[in-house]
């Protein structure tokens, strides 16, 4: 099963002691170069990555990575809002023999700090991947409305700096009673840069006013 892209920090870090983000200091060049372009922001949410993976003829989930492991109850609603016959019709009639892979987060109570999100646990789609595709958000908003499940909340769209000094408010999440983790960050049209990577940042609160 393909693991998400990893989504580097926005600015590179001290290497002279302090670790702090260097603003100003970019990452990716691709990423400096569009910098002042207009970039849609979505919540980062503070949980356990969790991939969603129909091949064409079954479902099977997975973390991170291939060894991450499941918090237990949250395999439970999984299995509750994925698994079974009813959930693979589900899928073979919205993508029939496609690989299909939903990404998004598990979280709520016992994972991470996700007991101010919800008291409960339950998963939060944030990307899908058909294919080598990865599909718009109108079309995430789609496949989230066919299986009942919400979608990372959109925060807005700007310039980079405007996410960062967004982020240096500490906001709250739009999503119960928690802080907000931070922001996702692509430009407002998909973009790749020379190495066919998906042009992607995150901002985390953290990183600016802890």
């Amino acid at each position: 099963m393909v693991e998400y892209n990893k989504i580097d920090t926005v600015f590179e870090r001290d290497v002279n002691g302090t670790k702090k983000l260097v603003q100003g200091q970019f990452r990716s060049k691709s990423v400096e170069f569009l910098a002042n372009n207009q970039w849609a922001f979505t919540e980062k949410i503070d949980g356990t990555n969790i991939r969603i993976h129909w091949d064409g003829h079954r479902v099977e989930f997975g973390g991170r990575t291939e060894r991450a492991q499941i918090p237990a109850t949250l395999v439970t609603y999984l299995n509750e809002t994925f698994g079974g016959t009813t959930n693979e019709e589900l899928f073979e009639q919205k993508f029939g023999e496609n690989d299909v892979i939903l990404f998004g987060e598990g979280y709520g109570a016992g994972i991470q700090k996700g007991g101010l999100y919800r008291s409960d646990v339950s998963f939060i789609l944030f990307d899908v991947l058909v294919g080598s595709i990865y599909l718009e958000r109108e079309n995430v908003e789609d496949i989230a409305k066919t299986f009942n499940i919400d979608v990372v909340p959109i925060i807005g769209t700007g310039t980079l700096q405007e996410a960062v000094s967004f982020v240096m408010t500490r906001p709250m999440s739009t999503i119960g009673k928690a802080p907000m983790e931070g922001i996702v960050a692509r430009p407002v049209i998909e973009m790749k840069d020379r190495m066919g990577r998906r042009i992607i940042t995150k901002i985390k609160v953290c990183d600016f006013v802890c």
